[in-house]
C-alpha cells in the first residue's frame, strides 16, 4: 500500500544523521551527563483580582539528552504553560528551569533569546509560516538572525527541506500553495535550521489528517534516532506510541 513517504529511504536517513551530527559538534555541553531539560519545584502563579491561579504547582522532572518525550494533558491542564517554560518564553513564579544546565532565572532577555536560538527548534500546530515568503525563505529566517551569509543560508535551507522530505519543487512555493503536511515539513525544516539539540513540538499533528500526521511523527522519530531530543506537547494519546517517555500533567501537577 502506497504511503506519503512513510518509510524514507536510507539515503535520507543518512542525510538526517549527518546533519544532526554536524550540529552536535558545536554543542559540546550536550555530551555531559546533566539532563538537557530540568524543572525543579516549578510554580507559575497568575493573579486575577484577589484570586491566585496555579497554572503549574510544584512541577519537577528531568529529560535526558536524546530522549523522545510526550507531555500529555487535556485543555487547561497546564501543558501550554509548561511548553512556554521549556521554550524560554516564560519564567516561573518560583522554582528552577534549566535548559542544557543553564538556569533560566539567571538570564536577561538577551540571554533567553540566545538559549532559544541555539538550543530549541519550535514546531507549532498552526505551522506559523510567514505567508508572503516561500518555503525556502521561511527556513532561512532563523539563520538570518544567526548572522549566516545568504549563500550559506540557501544551501542549508535546501538541505533541511530535503531532510524534511519536502519535494524541492516546492521550495519556491508559498504556504497557501502547499498542503498541511507540506507546510508542517517546512516548519520542521525551519526548526532544524540552526541545528538545535532540542525540538519542541506543540500539537504537531493537530491540523493534519491521520495518515499525514503519522508520517510527520515518523519523521520526528528519525530525527530523534539521529540524536535530537524531541519533546511533543499534546492531548492526543495516540502520539504516546512514538515516545520513549510520557509525562502526564493535570491541574498544573504531574500525575502518575
Amino acid at each position: 500500500m502506497q504511503q506519503e513517504k512513510s518509510s524514507p529511504d536510507t539515503a535520507r536517513k543518512k542525510r538526517i544523521a549527518l546533519s544532526a551530527n554536524s550540529g552536535k559538534k558545536a554543542q559540546k555541553a550536550n555530551h555531559s551527563t546533566h539532563p538537557i531539560v530540568q524543572l525543579q519545584n516549578v510554580k507559575r502563579i497568575y493573579t486575577l483580582g484577589e484570586n491566585k491561579i496555579y497554572a503549574l504547582n510544584g512541577v519537577s522532572f528531568a529529560i535526558k539528552k536524546g530522549d523522545f518525550v510526550t507531555i500529555m494533558g487535556s485543555s487547561g491542564s497546564g501543558k501550554s504553560t509548561l511548553l512556554n517554560m521549556i521554550g524560554c518564553l516564560d519564567l516561573p513564579s518560583s522554582g528552577k528551569v534549566k535548559v542544557n544546565n543553564v538556569d533560566l532565572s539567571k538570564l536577561d532577555d538577551d540571554g533567553l533569546t540566545a538559549i532559544r536560538r541555539n538550543n530549541i527548534g519550535f514546531i507549532f500546530q498552526q505551522f506559523n509560516l510567514i505567508p508572503t515568503l516561500t518555503a525556502l525563505e521561511n527556513v532561512e529566517i532563523p539563520m538570518i538572525f544567526n548572522g549566516e551569509s545568504p549563500a550559506r543560508r540557501r544551501k542549508k535551507a535546501l538541505a533541511m527541506l530535503k531532510n524534511a522530505d519536502l519535494p524541492l519543487e516546492y521550495a519556491n512555493h508559498k504556504p497557501n500553495e502547499m498542503s498541511g503536511g507540506q507546510q508542517q515539513r517546512v516548519a520542521i525544516a525551519r526548526a532544524l535550521a540552526n541545528n538545535p539539540p532540542i525540538l519542541l513540538a506543540d500539537e504537531p499533528t493537530g491540523n493534519l489528517d491521520t495518515k499525514t500526521g503519522h508520517n510527520i511523527m515518523e519523521l520526528l522519530k528519525e530525527l530523534n534516532a539521529a540524536g535530537t531530543t524531541v519533546i511533543v506537547v499534546t492531548h492526543d494519546p495516540k502520539l504516546e506510541e512514538y515516545a520513549h517517555t510520557t509525562i502526564r500533567i493535570q491541574d498544573g501537577e504531574i500525575i502518575e
